[in-house]
């Protein structure tokens, strides 16, 4: 599909905000970081929606060193939250963060969600970062907490994102594509395949908003001014998803 101009990140008349916002999988960092800061600061994001942050030795100074270089700053998540993180632009204002750890199933991995709710102007929005589980039970069970957590942080309007390690034709994917907007489908922008960068054949991370959201452009920010191939194949073992979305004004 034709990459078109996204919208840039504005507060209009109104009081709706339009933001920006990427879902990213950095693979702990482990590739190339300049790569990864390249990426992240050319789609210009208000909000990164980040999985498999660092989470061992200095793991925040890690995220801190990419939030600095990207233009942004740490706003929740990490190990704390086993793995999901969020970063912000100075432009929101932050009101409350939350890591949430998800229950063990013995031996599976620890999963978790990094939340928040923040500001733009009066446009009042909850996030949350996610890497769903590997076994199908378990990312089921843990797409129904998604959906729970959205729905008790006492906002209007939410958008999730992450890994969700599960093509759209699954169940967990299908199950909170019945609840909230999956952004690709209702406006489809870039690319759609995020895995893998070298081999581009899958869709498995997503940019998830509530109803009341104006999806304005959602996909792999392929031929965005200052993303290169090479810099995508270099991050990490994820093509990120970058969505412009118009969030109402508070009432």
């Amino acid at each position: 599909m034709a990459t078109t101009p996204l919208p840039n990140s504005r507060t209009d008349s109104d009081g709706s905000a339009i933001i920006r916002v990427l879902s990213y999988n950095i693979r702990s960092m482990r590739d190339d970081t300049d790569a990864l800061a390249r990426v992240i600061t050319a789609c210009a994001p208000d909000l990164v929606l980040i999985q498999e942050a660092p989470r061992f030795f200095r793991w925040r100074k890690k995220l801190a060193r990419l939030a600095a270089a990207s233009g942004l700053v740490t706003l929740s998540g990490g190990a704390t939250a086993s793995g999901p993180a969020l970063l912000c632009g100075l432009r929101a204002t932050v009101e409350h963060t939350e890591d949430v750890l998800l229950p063990l199933t013995p031996g599976l991995h620890r999963r978790g969600f990094a939340t928040a709710v923040v500001r733009f102007g009066r446009a009042r929005l909850g996030v949350l970062s996610c890497h769903l589980s590997l076994h199908q039970d378990e990312r089921y069970e843990q797409g129904g907490m998604l959906l729970d957590h959205l729905a008790g942080m006492g906002v209007q309007h939410a958008v999730a994102g992450g890994d969700l390690n599960e093509r759209p034709h699954g169940r967990t994917f299908r199950r909170l594509a019945d609840e909230l907007q999956d952004c690709w489908t209702t406006t489809p922008w870039g690319g759609e395949y995020t895995s893998t960068p070298t081999d581009p054949h899958q869709r498995i991370d997503a940019i998830l908003a509530t109803s009341g959201i104006e999806v304005l452009g959602c996909g792999v920010p392929v031929d965005l001014p200052g993303v290169t191939d090479d810099d995508l194949r270099a991050a990490t073992d994820h093509l990120p998803v970058l969505a412009a979305l118009r969030v109402p004004a508070e009432a």
